[in-house]
């Protein structure tokens, strides 16, 4: 890894300014800098400034400069904000999601001595570390504080693992006390020379230095691993402040006018140390803050200045547009250099990422590791990471919203976005992504149950539908024409399909019921997030408003080529190719959103919809939906 300088966020001040306090958001957007005259300034993540307030005494009686800012820390939903403070208190300032949100004082936390040090793992686990050796623990949900344990010594940092579940706390007599949330219990494992000023906790052992020049690495159980000694370099000052990165495998050290870097090297089981970033009048390092995706690292002084610095093992440029920088082996960042969207990719078994390519219309993210595939969408920001084996020959196809699908020599493996594990597999030959189709929904059927089905042929005249949850088949259909494309509804309730003598099908899966719906038929869609029916027989244009009823079609006479089929909140427009232009016809909306309501269970907006319309096929909707809610009625009732 290397550390360059990137720029300037605060100017440094003509005297002694201190930045009291760092913190970084848990999502990236925010950047919170403690200053001396006890200001909160708010960056972005790109380090512009977007904000500020100013924090409060615990009585006005006192002055606003009765008292300094000394530990800052974001809840782990990034909307709050706890301040830390020497006149022994702690508020915590709920930010909100927006820049434009008020600032308030949503909880306070009165303490018997200053306030030292702070870490907030969880939403009810917000850690308090005193200058008369108490350790806290606070909860925002019931306004309360309690000790977790007691110590005489001052309390000079805090340290979390990687997975919050426990942490070490530095005292001024040198010791650092582990305590485990899981036990409830604390202990002494490690008695060092000095005060731990900069304390680490990384996923192999604690990193800790003071004023004795000298960077210690311990196991876990307290014996010495390793030892950086400085004492003799005249340069090299006491060490004030240390942070270690998301992946708990860097260490970053701050002294004077330098910040020294250590990477954990797997193979010899230990540190390696890096080269340091120094810069001339920099003075003393009084805070630090890692971002959360690992790229940057933000410097604060004595002297009031705020820099960025990056974190980068290397870099590449993919397809001329997407930067993708190397934080760590198994971490990397893809930039689009034209959006400016970015996207972190990391193994969460550690694995070191060997390859990146970008696929599916430069929308998703694919990395190979020696034992697995992560998968990422660049527009949800979800990504997958699954245990496979390539063999470097797999496709992918991304056709599908919520779900890719990896064939390897005939076999289908499917991963949800999201999840960290293959939801599912099936074997075919005929693969096309007209020839599957997969649902992933929350949406519930009548049943109850979550869909997640896929629909795919087993020959060129049979169509299997396999539920993924259950791994079993829930209908196999069989067709005497060859089919050319089928494709499941929004709910997986029913399946089109059309063979290559363009005649068009409907099956409900829920009766097991199929209906011919055309005989000839050029083109056919689902509505998007609907199960509304588009279909086109010669010059006519057929929607299926109920595929319920698949006897009421409604047909308007068009006079070229279905091109597509588009929706929006306010519309939906069937796209024609006519001979001189492109037109729009607009589909009955409210007609939509109804079938869409039912889908989804909403009968009040359902009921509002019918009572605002007078037609003639209204008697045919209220039957619908006396039976749709009668149906969920009795599912509710028969689980009780």
């Amino acid at each position: 890894m290397r550390l360059k300088y990137l720029r300037t966020i605060i100017e440094q001040q003509d005297g002694a300014a201190k930045i009291c306090a760092i913190d970084w958001s848990p999502n990236g957007n925010k950047l919170a800098v403690a200053t001396a005259d006890r200001t909160i300034v708010l960056f972005d993540g790109k380090g512009d400034k977007r904000d500020k307030f100013s924090t409060k005494p615990i009585d006005q009686k006192y002055g606003k400069k009765s008292y300094v800012v000394k530990s800052i820390v974001f809840s782990p939903d990034s909307t709050r904000l706890a301040v830390g403070q020497t006149d022994n208190i702690v508020y915590v300032y709920r930010l909100g999601e927006t820049w434009n949100e008020k600032k308030v004082i949503c909880n306070k936390f009165v303490q018997s001595s200053s306030v030292t040090s702070m870490k907030w793992p969880t939403d009810e686990r917000l850690i308090i570390g005193l200058s008369d050796g108490k350790m806290r623990l606070a909860s925002c949900k019931n306004n309360k504080c309690s000790t977790l344990y007691k110590t005489d010594k001052f309390v000079t940092s805090i340290a979390l693992d990687a997975t919050g579940r426990s942490f070490i706390s530095g005292h001024k007599d040198g010791s650092v006390i582990l305590y485990s949330f899981e036990n409830r219990s604390q202990t002494k494992i490690i008695t060092h020379q000095c005060a731990p000023y900069a304390l680490t906790f990384t996923s192999n052992g604690i990193v800790l230095a003071g004023c004795d020049q000298r960077i210690v690495s311990y196991t876990q159980s307290g014996r010495v691993l390793q030892q950086f000694d400085y004492s003799s370099d005249v340069n090299e000052k006491e060490f004030t402040v240390a942070i270690t990165d998301p992946s708990a495998q860097n260490v970053i050290v701050g002294s004077f006018d330098r910040v020294r870097l250590f990477t954990w090297n797997q193979r010899r089981g230990a540190f390696d140390e890096g080269k340091p970033l120094e810069i001339r009048y920099l003075y003393t390092i009084t805070a630090l803050a890692w971002s959360p995706d690992g790229s940057t690292v933000v410097v604060g002084t004595l002297c009031g200045s705020v820099i960025s610095v990056d974190c980068c093992l290397r870099r590449s440029l993919l397809k001329g547009r997407f930067e993708t920088s190397y934080v760590a082996p198994s971490h990397a960042i893809i930039r689009d250099i034209n959006s400016d969207k970015r996207i972190s990719i990391k193994s969460i078994n550690g694995y070191s990422i060997e390859q990146i390519k970008v696929m599916g219309r430069d929308r998703f993210v694919v990395a190979y590791t020696p034992n697995s595939i992560i998968i990422a969408d660049m527009n949800t920001d979800k990504s997958s990471e699954v245990t496979i084996q390539s063999a470097g020959n797999e496709r992918f196809f991304f056709d599908n919203e919520n779900v890719c699908l990896i064939v390897n020599a005939g076999e289908v493996s499917l991963v949800e976005y999201g999840i960290n594990e293959v939801i599912g597999w099936i074997r075919t030959e005929l693969i096309s992504p007209h020839l599957m189709s997969v649902r992933l929904s929350d949406h519930k059927q009548k049943s109850g149950e979550v869909v997640k089905r896929i629909a795919f042929l087993l020959d060129v005249n049979t169509i299997s539908v396999v539920n993924l949850i259950s791994n079993t088949q829930l209908t196999q259909i069989s067709h005497p024409v060859v089919i050319d494309w089928l494709e499941l509804s929004e709910t997986a309730s029913k399946l089109l399909y059309r063979d290559r003598r363009l005649c068009l099908s409907l099956v409900d899966l829920e009766c097991d019921r199929k209906t011919t719906l055309l005989s000839y038929c050029s083109y056919v869609q689902w509505v998007p997030n609907s199960d509304v029916i588009v279909a086109q027989s010669g010059d006519q244009l057929c929607v299926w408003y109920q595929a319920e009823n698949p006897d009421q079609m409604v047909s308007v006479p068009i006079k070229g080529d279905i091109e597509t089929v588009l929706r929006d909140e306010n519309r939906t427009e069937v796209i024609v190719e006519e001979t001189n232009a492109k037109v729009a016809y607009e589909l009955d909306q409210t007609l939509i959103e109804f079938a869409t309501a039912l889908d989804n269970f909403e009968f009040g907006r359902a009921v509002d919809f019918l009572e605002r319309r007078d037609d003639a096929d209204s008697d045919v909707l209220w039957r619908q939906l006396a039976e749709v809610r009668l149906d969920n009625f009795l599912s509710a009732h028969s689980l009780l």
